[in-house]
């Protein structure tokens, strides 16, 4: 089983570090989901913390909820819709531009803000950040550098969405966690509709390099190639005297 190989390896990770927690953000997503019920499986549910984070409103929150609580974890709720407000306004005011919508300020910005939130709570907890990206979302370029794409150690970064899926099943999550439809929570819309094309085909092309739509191929590949920088190691200059 996949997820057996997983437990193994956080277990590893945390190996010689038994007081250090795991400091999660907990969305309601099938991603964060499935890495925090590994987590409880690796750890125990006692070095689990999770961390809800709505900017403002969110929808969806009620599923979040359940999740901690069907997992039994520590949890806090930060509500980040005031330092993102205030952030905004004082970066619109010294710049002289006000962003709108479909500004990469205002997508990226609360997930940068999530990130803060989780490495200050660690701080204060002594724990360790848990990066819940999967491969899918990671090929394409589908996170926030130094948002959601930030973290100390990654679970599924190696396993496609489908992938994510077959691991909660595997450890008997019920299904309103393991099928949720995915979405950012910012946008309206799923993921799905936001990059053009379903995981299924994304996770197909990934694992057997078989498309059938060449437009769609075409996409994929370039946002594969124009993404690579959140992944790779940040570029330096090296000094040699």
């Amino acid at each position: 089983m996949k997820k057996d190989g997983v437990i193994e390896w956080i277990r590893e990770y945390f190996k010689g570090n038994d007081s250090l927690k795991a400091v999660i953000g907990i969305s309601g997503g099938t991603d964060s989901s499935v890495c925090a019920a590994l987590l409880c499986e690796a750890l125990g549910k006692e070095r689990v913390v999770g961390v809800m984070m709505p900017n403002g409103n969110q929808h969806d929150i009620d599923v979040s909820q359940r999740l901690v609580d069907y997992l039994g974890i520590k949890h806090y709720t930060v509500n980040i819709k005031e330092p993102v407000s205030a952030l905004h306004d004082i970066i619109a005011e010294v710049v002289g531009v006000e962003p709108n919508d479909t500004d990469a300020y205002k997508t990226n910005t609360p997930a940068r803000i999530r990130m803060t939130v989780l490495y200050g709570i660690c701080a204060l907890v002594g724990g360790r950040v848990t990066n819940t990206c999967n491969l899918s979302e990671d090929y394409v370029g589908y996170s926030t550098k130094f948002g959601d794409a930030a973290g100390d150690f990654s679970i599924l970064s190696s396993f496609t969405k489908t992938e994510v899926r077959e691991i909660g099943r595997e450890l008997g999550m019920p299904a309103e966690f393991v099928e949720k439809i995915p979405e950012d929570g910012m946008s309206g819309k799923s993921d799905e509709e936001k990059l053009g094309f379903t995981y299924e085909m994304l996770d197909k092309y990934i694992r057997t390099g078989e498309i059938d739509d060449l437009a769609i191929k075409e996409k994929i590949d370039r946002m594969h190639r124009a993404n690579l920088h959140k992944l790779l190691p940040m570029p330096a200059y090296k000094y040699e005297p």
